[in-house]
């Protein structure tokens, strides 16, 4: 008889419970402290009080699940499966990575936590890849190797509207986005792997586009071996009408179906704040099928 496989997130994923549902795995809720009161993203705290509570100055900050609920919903997964692959955000931007592997320790061979240095879009393409190579018939252990082996294969540019939230959280100073702000910079930052880095600075939502466009071409080009090997998205924060668009044009530049438009996760929006627009990619897992 087959393994029986389940596959485990965190909501950083950008995967919603109703989703979860869906596609049949488990998404453990983010917890985020807002003045003070602890909420879970997606089970009391939705996309759009988040936002409302982002624009009206409240204190926000992000924590990891808590242990308790990690072994719970743990449990209650294992009761169901012969054995789990638990998909967190990056070990190099929480602490969630390290302490779920300490847990696993616990379980026998049966939780198999994924290093994936990865968040939000591309993690949540992780998780579809773990469905797919679960569905060809691979093992737990050798889904995580994969996984693993392939985590630095994505790529994420993110225009910001606006480097306030930055500025609240000690990452830029205020002089630098009171500047920002006065000449109507829109920063360009670059997710690869587990570093969030500056890339580029543009002077309209127009050009910081192009920047973006021509940059996830590049590397497509140079690092994936061409638009047929990659997974193409876009995302953004509070941003709906805006990021309709930008699919379009991303479709018509470069040549290629862009295969989901999602919002970010609310613990990157956190730090870019509403009104980024995002896009990116993730290589194929096609050679391991």
């Amino acid at each position: 008889m087959s393994e029986k496989i389940a596959v485990v997130t965190d909501s950083n994923s950008g995967i919603s419970q109703e989703e979860a549902k869906k596609l049949g795995i488990f998404v453990l809720p983010m917890p985020f402290i807002i003045d003070g009161e602890t909420f879970y993203e997606d089970v009391n705290l939705s996309q759009r009080e988040f936002y409302q509570k982002l624009k009206g100055k409240a204190v926000i900050s992000t924590s990891q699940p808590m242990v308790g609920d990690v072994l719970e919903l743990w449990d209650k997964v294992l009761a169901q499966y012969d054995s789990l692959i638990h998909i967190p955000m990056s070990s190099g931007l929480s602490g969630s990575c390290a302490t779920a592997c300490t847990l696993a320790s616990q379980y026998e061979g049966r939780v198999f936590v994924v290093n994936n240095h990865r968040i939000s879009v591309p993690q949540r393409q992780s998780v579809l890849d773990a469905l797919t190579l679960i569905r060809a018939g691979k093992s737990a252990g050798m889904i995580r190797e994969i996984l693993e082996k392939e985590s630095f294969e994505s790529s994420i540019y993110i225009m910001l509207d606006t480097l306030e939230y930055l500025k609240k959280g000690g990452r830029v100073t205020p002089a630098a986005a009171a500047v920002a702000a006065v000449l109507r910079i829109k920063p360009v930052l670059q997710i690869q792997g587990e570093k969030l880095d500056a890339f580029a600075k543009a002077r309209s939502e127009k050009l910081a586009r192009t920047i973006m466009i021509d940059a996830l071409r590049t590397d497509i080009e140079t690092r994936f071996g061409g638009m047929d090997q990659v997974y193409l998205y876009a995302a953004h924060t509070d941003n709906d009408e805006t990021v309709r668009s930008f699919v379009v044009q991303m479709e018509q530049e470069l040549h290629a179906k862009v295969v989901y438009s999602e919002p970010l996760s609310l613990s990157i929006s956190c730090h870019t704040g509403p009104g980024a627009l995002a896009l990116g990619c993730s290589r194929k897992i096609d050679r391991y099928l």
